[in-house]
């Protein structure tokens, strides 16, 4: 056989593999099983994958299966600015395909899975100190929320004073045309 045969054979092989592999990463693995459920797809996100991470190593140097051992929830996920969001936590199994199942098989930890429009997914593992034991975070949730609006520069903002309410426009004019709220 030549070089290029065996070359050609392993190119050959690797194409066929190419997706098994990739249908065994944690997004893959959970993205099939939201698709037989209706929902979108998910993505890592490297501030989820981040936020689990922290979570699941918290856990492992506590030996502490718990949603606050970090602090709440919702100060935790903070950063990743999402309108949604859920975690879903388990101890015991060595791979994620176990753990997966544990949580498919959970109806708390299976609604997390479906969360409704989630796009992004971030996934860790930790051991605690004597290796033997396993911790797994997942943090899942929905596009970015857009940043609070400030109002742009030289923009008037309406406030109501005591009593009386605020108007988007004078009561002597009238509007020609409204426009997402302005009076033109």
């Amino acid at each position: 056989m030549t070089h290029r045969t065996v070359g050609g054979a392993i190119a050959g092989l690797l194409l066929l593999a190419a997706p098994a592999m990739a249908a065994e990463s944690p997004a893959e693995l959970i993205s099939s099983f939201r698709l037989r459920h209706g929902e979108v797809r998910v993505a890592r996100d490297t501030t989820l994958d981040r936020i689990a991470l922290e979570q699941a190593r918290a856990m492992a140097a506590k030996d502490d299966l718990s949603h606050e051992v970090l602090g709440s929830f919702t100060s935790r996920i903070a950063p990743s600015r999402a309108g949604r969001a859920a975690e879903n936590i388990a101890y015991g199994y060595d791979n994620f395909e176990k753990t997966l199942g544990q949580w498919i098989n959970s109806s708390e930890h299976r609604k997390n899975l479906l969360l409704r429009n989630a796009t992004r997914i971030g996934i860790a593992s930790a051991k605690d100190a004597s290796g033997k034991r396993t911790y797994w975070a997942m943090e899942i949730a929905g596009d970015y929320e857009p940043p609070p609006s400030k109002g742009k520069k030289g923009e008037k903002v309406l406030v109501a004073a005591k009593g009386k309410p605020a108007s988007a426009k004078p009561s002597s004019s009238k509007c020609h045309i409204n426009l997402l709220g302005l009076c033109l």
